[in-house]
């Protein structure tokens, strides 16, 4: 009942929902993501001891679907999603110039690039290919105060939206 009036008052159409913990996707942490459900489906995996972030995307059963590292020598923030086999999937970077809002582009190999835009520290932001949105993430969905959710779009890859949402958490985050 309570996740019908949920969905509704998002009016998501289908949509994926996940649940992300603010503040948690640091070099040596773990953290899980939830569905809708609060199932957990999605580990991320903050390698430590490493020269640059890594941090590891893996499925419920310990099985990588991604490796998120960081790229030295990059004028702007940048991090490089692979998957297992060392194939880049996307590219993250910063805009070099955003005057009033947090700008990022993902340039992904096998699909159009995505913009995204709005508030990143304060997890208030779209993920879009152009003219159509393929996710929010907000915290109005949630009452406690580290917690935010990723809503993904139907039709969309829900490991790679979840990973740049990973990837700007981690970056905006610098202190972490």
């Amino acid at each position: 009942m309570l996740r019908g009036r949920r969905q509704e008052r998002r009016g998501d159409g289908g949509a994926d929902h996940y649940r992300m913990r603010e503040k948690l996707v640091s070099i040596g942490d773990d953290y899980w993501i939830e569905n809708d459900r609060r199932e957990r489906v999605y580990k991320v995996d903050g390698k430590a001891l490493r020269l640059r972030k890594t941090l590891l995307f893996e499925d419920a059963y310990g099985r990588e679907l991604v490796k998120i590292q960081e790229r030295m020598l990059h004028v702007r923030d940048t991090m490089e999603i692979e998957d297992p086999a060392g194939n880049r999937v996307a590219m993250v970077k910063k805009a070099l110039i955003s005057p009033l809002r947090n700008r990022w582009t993902v340039k992904v190999a096998n699909g159009p690039d995505l913009e995204v835009k709005g508030n990143i520290v304060d997890h208030e932001y779209t993920i879009g290919d152009g003219p159509s949105r393929v996710a929010e993430v907000s915290k109005k969905w949630f009452r406690l105060a580290d917690t935010y959710g990723v809503e993904v779009a139907p039709g969309q890859d829900p490991v790679l939206i979840l990973a740049v949402t990973a990837v700007l958490d981690s970056t905006a985050h610098e202190e972490r």
